[in-house]
């Protein structure tokens, strides 16, 4: 019998904790990403067209991409050939479940 309330104890608190990461996805996206990516992920801001960010509310583009190679930009950002950086690195602001929930959240801008 003991092994059923600590079972849904632990169920509990991982519901909980998905809950929240999924939660601080939005968040997250509208301190530090929608400067250029724009709220909506069209790109359509002075930064974003600045650093011609690509339109992720395109279907076409949101196929261009796995959601590993999403999370990898996230974490260690993005530069052009010549080294110069396009999208700086965030993997020292989030956890690797913050990043998950952002490329939950970038999937979901999709239209």
């Amino acid at each position: 019998m003991k092994t059923i309330p600590t079972s849904l104890s632990l169920v509990t608190v991982l519901l909980v904790g998905a809950t929240a990461a999924l939660a601080d996805a939005p968040d997250n996206w509208a301190k530090n990403c929608a400067a250029c990516h724009g709220s909506d992920g069209g790109g359509h801001t002075k930064a974003g067209r600045m650093a011609q960010v690509k339109d992720m509310t395109k279907p076409d583009y949101q196929k261009g991409f796995t959601d590993e190679q999403a999370a990898k930009q996230i974490k260690e950002g993005l530069k052009d050939p010549s080294g110069k950086e396009k999208m700086r690195a965030f993997g020292d602001k989030f956890s690797d479940d913050d990043i998950k929930a952002l490329v939950g959240y970038v999937r979901s801008l999709q239209k």
